[in-house]
């Protein structure tokens, strides 16, 4: 009599149960700031347009075609010119996740693989976005394609863009190695998302990226350079102990389909390479932050999402020890 098949080792794959659980933690995240009114029509992000709102922004000179009920009486009378009052325009921000599941975030040294990672990241974001009564979509992608979830103020968008994340979550590790190839220049994974994003991401959108720390070596930053300049863009690379250093093992051996690799893991010159490798990753990222006047927020396979996201989020100075 044969065994029933145990499946795959706990952990080795997002679960239902886990994006779900998500929720009780949106009340503790701090991922929209400056909480506004509440409203069924809107959500409770700020617009970069001015305009005429509900509330104040600055006092500035009056300019032709200003709404003449907006003049600040008192600093016209003070200055002798005439100033206008200006007002923050309250309009609705649709949250966007690019979340990225393709096979070389099918790895993790530590407590969760990459794209479980990924997984628990989009679901916290998500059902924060949706707390907060923003319309939420996203994009899971991998090497071969993209699946699209068009931004909606509802339960069902979200459980849709979980339904899709589990999807491909769970058909990591199911290709062939030779699908791993592809993952060239030309086909970088992430190249192929922001080629689509720039299709159907609503300009004003706040925009989180979720994909491999790699995946900056063959990015091609010059498609994000227009969905930064009309969204706000938050910059999420995920990251693995063993990305930045090798154990040291002695001889160990690598192979991808037909290719073998062998890496003397005890050679100072061998760890050293490898070191440095990841530091010109990281210094790319904090280059390309700076270029878009992003926020850059890497996230590591030991710690959990929550704790990751409420640490880096938190605009509250934080206590030092004692």
């Amino acid at each position: 009599m044969s065994r029933p098949d145990p499946g795959p080792p706990p952990g080795l794959y997002a679960s239902l149960d886990s994006l779900l659980e998500a929720r009780q933690h949106c009340q503790e995240l701090p991922l929209f700031s400056r909480p506004m009114r509440n409203s069924r029509q809107s959500g409770r992000q700020y617009s970069r347009l001015r305009g005429r709102g509900v509330d104040f922004d600055q006092v500035r000179a009056y300019l032709p075609g200003d709404d003449i009920r907006n003049i600040d009486w008192r600093v016209t009378a003070r200055t002798r010119k005439v100033h206008t009052k200006v007002f923050n325009e309250e309009r609705e921000r649709p949250i966007f996740i690019i979340c990225e599941q393709s096979e070389r975030l099918f790895f993790g040294s530590q407590e969760r693989l990459k794209s479980v990672l990924a997984a628990d990241v989009c679901a916290l974001i998500a059902w924060t976005a949706l707390s907060h009564n923003d319309r939420v979509g996203g994009m899971v992608f991998d090497a071969r394609q993209c699946h699209e979830v068009r931004p909606r103020r509802s339960r069902q968008a979200v459980l849709e863009l979980f339904r899709q994340l589990l999807s491909a979550n769970h058909a990591l590790g199911q290709h062939d190695q030779d699908s791993l190839n592809e993952q060239d220049g030309r086909n970088e994974p992430l190249n192929l998302a922001l080629r689509h994003s720039r299709e159907v991401i609503r300009p004003g959108s706040i925009l989180y990226l979720l994909c491999d720390h790699a995946a900056i070596e063959q990015m091609n930053q010059a498609l994000l350079v227009p969905l930064a300049a009309h969204n706000d863009l938050v910059l999420l690379p995920l990251v693995d102990p063993l990305d930045s250093q090798l154990p040291t093992h002695g001889p160990l051996a690598f192979s991808q389909a037909q290719q073998w690799l062998t890496l003397n893991t005890s050679d100072p010159a061998t760890q050293a390479a490898y070191g440095a490798q990841f530091t010109a990753q990281q210094q790319a990222w904090q280059h390309l932050a700076r270029r878009l006047h992003c926020s850059l927020l890497p996230m590591d396979t030991r710690l959990p999402a929550v704790e990751q996201l409420h640490n880096m989020l938190d605009p509250r100075p934080r206590r030092g020890r004692r």
